[in-house]
């Protein structure tokens, strides 16, 4: 049985103490961490955390054990969603974690030298085990958010880099370009189809070149993406040109069956440009 009355009590009377020994022992120079903060309202916050951690770990000793993990595991949840900390580098946090460890199994063992001669050493070892446990799975779970904050972060530049990959640049005369760079796949043509048309519509374009020098390979979902980007521009009532289709693609399409031949396409930008000129 790890449950102890008089170890419960030991830990919350020692509760504070223990976070002003946890903090003591943090040196942080990086300006990335949260701990190398000199603001004193921060510090205080991770004093209280840090504390509010412990009152939480401390039931431990003084709860049903099933009920114990399924509430310190809702509520570690909570905490590792905690912005600051998620900005702050993983190792940085998981190293925060160890120390605290230590100085809490300072004190689990400073109540069992004052109690040995009532607690075995098996008691302590069993404490010792079940903290350890405690927080392996607060480390796990942090990690876990994070990667999922990370996992979001990365979706979110990734939409803001196929947007400003697929700029309409507009020209004069109501002609404008679409320069693509890069690998193209369904998903990102799809966003370029959706894009091209909103933005065309908005800059009144009746002539646009779609320039893909810049990209290299093409597979047949994407030439059907743009092949219906072109069909839709139609209906606007706007002419495309494809150019820039380098000799890697031409191959390709060939090879897929793919067919350009109903498209006005053009060897290089500059040609396209020039018949374009020619429509305005």
């Amino acid at each position: 049985m790890h449950r102890n009355r008089k170890l419960y009590e030991y830990l919350v009377k020692n509760s504070w103490q223990m976070t002003e020994d946890w903090f003591s022992m943090v040196e942080d120079d990086d300006p990335n961490s949260v701990y190398s903060t000199k603001d004193p309202h921060v510090i205080q916050t991770l004093k209280e955390q840090n504390q509010d951690y412990f009152l939480h770990l401390h039931r431990l000793f003084n709860e049903e054990e099933g009920k114990f993990f399924s509430e310190f595991t809702k509520w570690s949840e909570e905490l590792a969603r905690d912005q600051k900390h998620l900005d702050t580098p993983v190792h940085y946090v998981v190293r925060e974690f160890s120390r605290t460890q230590e100085v809490y199994l300072t004190y689990i063992k400073n109540f069992y030298k004052q109690n040995i001669e009532t607690v075995d050493i098996d008691q302590l070892f069993l404490w010792c085990e079940k903290v350890r446990k405690i927080f392996n799975l607060s480390i796990y779970i942090y990690i876990d958010e994070a990667h999922k904050n990370t996992m979001k972060q990365i979706a979110a530049q990734k939409q803001v880099i196929n947007e400003l990959s697929a700029p309409v640049i507009f020209l004069q005369n109501k002609t404008a370009l679409l320069p693509l760079i890069g690998d193209i796949d369904t998903a990102r043509a799809k966003l370029v189809l959706e894009n091209t048309l909103k933005q065309c519509a908005n800059l009144e374009v009746e002539y646009l070149c779609i320039d893909l020098s810049g990209v290299i390979i093409i597979d047949t979902m994407v030439a059907h993406e743009l092949f219906g980007l072109i069909r839709a521009l139609k209906l606007l009532g706007i002419s495309t040109i494809l150019s820039g289709i380098r000799p890697e693609i031409a191959q390709t399409a060939i090879q897929l069956g793919i067919d350009f031949g109903e498209i006005k396409t053009t060897a290089s930008l500059a040609n396209a440009l020039e018949q374009l000129n020619a429509y305005t």
